[in-house]
């Protein structure tokens, strides 16, 4: 959503002068958040938990079984509310990529928690474009995700955290309009195998 992106950005952009734009001068235009990304030591656990007590549904998987080796993913939906809960696969073994470093790397100091939050948008290219003229650190130029569902356009950009300027806040900018598919592409359907336990303990 626009308000979450203003409040998250505000701070880093604060005291900037504002830059010309020809489409608007107003926040980003994005359309909703798309989904809150969890970093966890045990995803299928986590994945459990949202499913148990607040009676989320799983609607996509992630893992060794659908071409990620190294991380197994469960996004978990509820009405508007999307999260996304991730670990890898062998915590004791060295991630093979960047991101797999990253991940492990965040539970290690943090514990679990918020990774990345995801904001959908209708022009992934415009909105990164858009931020980055007003002061949001470019991380990832948009690039594009593809399937036999259709195609995803995705970008990355930073914001001030609190833990300062080397380790900024990221925001996945997610352009979906071409795109049918469960969740992203790589993710499918969940597999009766990899279901998290869904009885709801509010029943």
């Amino acid at each position: 959503m626009t308000d979450i992106f203003t409040e998250y950005t505000q701070p880093f952009l604060a005291g900037r002068p504002p830059v010309a734009h020809p489409d608007d001068s107003g926040p980003l235009p994005a359309r909703r958040t798309d989904a809150v990304i969890l970093a966890v030591g045990d995803a299928r656990k986590t994945a459990h938990y949202y499913a148990a007590a607040l009676a989320m549904r799983c609607t996509a998987y992630a893992g060794p079984e659908t071409g990620s080796p190294e991380t197994v993913s469960y996004v978990l939906e509820s009405g508007g509310a999307r999260f996304v809960v991730t670990s890898v696969v062998t915590p004791a073994a060295r991630p093979l990529t960047d991101g797999g470093r990253r991940l492990a790397a965040h539970v290690a100091t943090h514990g679990d928690g918020i990774l990345d939050l995801a904001i959908e948008v209708t022009d992934a290219y415009a909105a990164y474009d858009y931020a980055v003229d007003r002061g949001a650190t470019p991380v990832t130029e948009p690039y594009e995700l593809s399937d036999r569902y259709g195609t995803v356009v995705l970008a990355v950009i930073g914001t001030a955290s609190t833990a300062g300027p080397a380790d900024p806040a990221r925001h996945i900018l997610v352009e979906r309009t071409a795109y049918a598919g469960p969740y992203l592409p790589g993710y499918v359907a969940p597999p009766a195998g990899v279901l998290p336990p869904s009885h709801s303990l509010l029943i």
